[in-house]
């Protein structure tokens, strides 16, 4: 029987060493290297990559197939000489209901005006004005209707949501009112009450959340202007504008998990904004244990002579 294939472990950014213990668990008879042996090392067939170093990947003849340790793939894009094989997508039930809970949760906090009462605790204040709108009555939008945006509608349409979607190209799912391309973003940012923001970064959507968009949005509606929630990716949005549109009212509020730049330099007026809630790219955590099973997986099936699942579409970037 052939040796498995060797796999390569790249990645900046953060410390490699739980992603190396799990990969070595779970692939007891596989090469599990951080540095090829060499140019043109011929014994790795498969990368498992976060913003792998430029040129890395390029210099194996033999590699197979790519994976991304997260949801999103553009940090491999970054990387001008990545070849041209096979990306998968980090794909596992892990990941995409951590995702949920961060979305029910931010849609629950501004929901039940959360931001508010936590600014009225810290002065002290006693509001007896309660009035909240019922979930029924407030729509949530979400940008992006991949596996991710699916799970999150699907939870928020159980807790009595109305939920509309928007997508590149169109698409029919049940319970949710779904719009699509240019042609079909006004009208559902017209009914949505809450923009939840799940798209990946491609050429396409770069610096989507910003002035164009925002003054599309809607003005008026059960919880005044609409709320914006970012969970996708920091290249989505430009934080000057966000931050003009919370003081011409064009936005209510914001949720961000994600930056322009990591981490949020401590100069930013995000920080200290009165309606703008965030969290530390913490929406959905990359667990090692949760990912590298399905990765190994893959890996045996492609070499069981099956195809690999979940690939990435180059031209589409996603």
């Amino acid at each position: 029987m052939a040796e498995p294939g060797a796999i390569l472990l790249s990645v900046t950014g953060f410390d490699p060493a739980v992603w190396l213990e799990e990969l070595k668990r779970q692939a007891p008879g596989r090469r599990i290297v951080t540095e090829p042996d060499g140019d043109g090392d011929s014994s790795i067939r498969y990368a498992v990559v976060w913003k792998q170093r430029p040129g890395i990947l390029n210099r194996l003849p033999n590699l197979a197939a790519i994976f991304s340790i997260g949801a999103g793939v553009d940090h491999i894009f970054k990387d001008p000489e990545v070849p041209d094989v096979p990306i998968v997508r980090a794909v596992a039930d892990d990941l995409t209901e951590r995702m949920s809970e961060y979305i029910v949760w931010q849609v629950l906090d501004h929901h039940r005006k959360g931001p508010r009462y936590r600014r009225q605790q810290a002065d002290r204040v006693w509001n007896e004005d309660r009035m909240q709108p019922a979930a029924r009555d407030v729509t949530v939008g979400i940008l992006g209707l991949g596996l991710l945006g699916l799970d999150a509608a699907r939870k928020l349409r159980v807790l009595g949501f109305n939920v509309a979607g928007w997508s590149r190209t169109a698409k029919t799912v049940d319970g949710v009112d779904t719009h699509a391309g240019e042609e079909g973003l006004d009208g559902f940012l017209a009914v949505s009450d809450i923009v939840v923001c799940l798209l990946p970064l491609t050429p396409a959507t770069e610096g989507i959340l910003s002035k164009p968009l925002f003054a599309r949005m809607k003005r008026r509606g059960p919880l005044g202007p609409a709320t914006l929630i970012n969970a996708g990716r920091g290249g989505l949005q430009n934080e000057a504008d966000i931050l003009a549109a919370l003081e011409n009212g064009w936005l209510g509020a914001a949720s961000l998990d994600v930056f322009q730049t990591e981490p949020l330099p401590e100069t930013s007026p995000l920080w200290t904004h009165p309606r703008v809630t965030i969290t530390p790219h913490a929406a959905a955590t990359s667990v090692p244990a949760a990912l590298i099973p399905p990765m190994i997986a893959q890996m045996e099936a492609y070499e069981r002579g099956e195809p690999l699942t979940n690939l990435v579409d180059r031209h589409a970037g996603y």
